[in-house]
This record gives C-alpha cells, structure tokens and sequence, in this order.
C-alpha cells in the first residue's frame, strides 16, 4: 500500500493539478479536443483498477461491498462532472470562436470532488481490507468526471 499511497500522491497531485489549471485558462471548444485527456485517463483508469483489484485479490476474495462503493465513487465522478459543467462559462467571441472558462465555483467543485474520492478511496480500501483499489480509481474517477464535464459543456457551446 505504500507505494500507490506514498509514491502515487505527488504524481496524482500533478496530475489533478494540470487538469484544474486547464479549466482556468479561457480555451476554444473544440470539437474533439475536450475528449483526448480523459480518454486517456479512461485508458489508464482501467489499467490501475485492474492492477488494484489484483493487489486485493491476491490476499483474499474481492468483497462485493467495495466493488459497489467502487461503483458508487465512478457515479459520484459524473455527478460532479455535471455540477462543474454548469459553472464553466462559454461564450462566442466576436470572431465567431466558442471559448469556455471554468470559474473559482468550478475550482471549488474540483477540490470537493478530490476530497470526496479520497475519502471513498479510503473507505473502499477498508473494506477490501488489502490492496489499493480505491486509491488506483483515481484516474478512472477524473476520466468520468472531466468526461462528464467536457461533454456537457460542449452541447452548451453547440447551443449558441
């Protein structure tokens, strides 16, 4: 466990880092643009969950309570993905330009979001009672979030 929770925190730091600091800078909506972080996110996500469900089931048989709070971590992702979605501000610049910007709400959102899958990454770790599967979700849980977000602020920006 120490390796993910030790040597993984400044590298999920940066990365949650980055992805909040790219919602601040006023950026064109691009078409496919908005998809490629967290399909790469996504990719890796997957990864780390099944390398986090082998470091659980190594010791002992998977217990389905963390496989639903698992589930429940990935909605709540959406569910903030949703929520930061209608803080980001889109707008047409004169030129005819879609740009987007996320706000301090959405900064805010984002922190809260953090905190939260920390938190359901602890308690999943708990109840697998080995392993690191809450804590390897990380990715996974910021692909769906910024999934959510970048989508629905797309169809907003296809709106105007």
């Amino acid at each position: 466990m120490q390796g993910v929770y030790g040597g993984g925190i400044p590298i999920s730091l940066v990365a949650v880092s980055l992805v909040v600091r790219q919602q601040l800078r006023t950026r064109p909506v691009r078409r496919n643009g908005s998809l490629v972080v967290p399909v790469v996110l996504a990719v890796l996500g997957a990864a780390l969950i099944g390398l986090g469900v082998a470091s659980v089931a190594k010791d002992h048989p998977l217990p389905a309570l963390a496989v639903v709070l698992l589930a429940v971590s990935l909605l709540v992702a959406g569910l903030f993905g949703a929520v930061r979605a209608r803080t980001v501000r889109v707008w047409r610049e004169p030129g005819g330009e879609v740009v987007r910007q996320g706000v301090a709400a959405t900064t805010g959102l984002w922190l809260a979001s953090v905190a939260v899958h920390a938190g359901l990454g602890l308690w999943i770790d708990h109840v697998a009672g080995a392993g690191v599967l809450g804590a390897a979700s990380l990715y996974a849980y910021l692909a769906i979030g910024l999934g959510t977000q970048n989508l629905l602020v797309r169809g907003r920006a296809a709106a105007l």
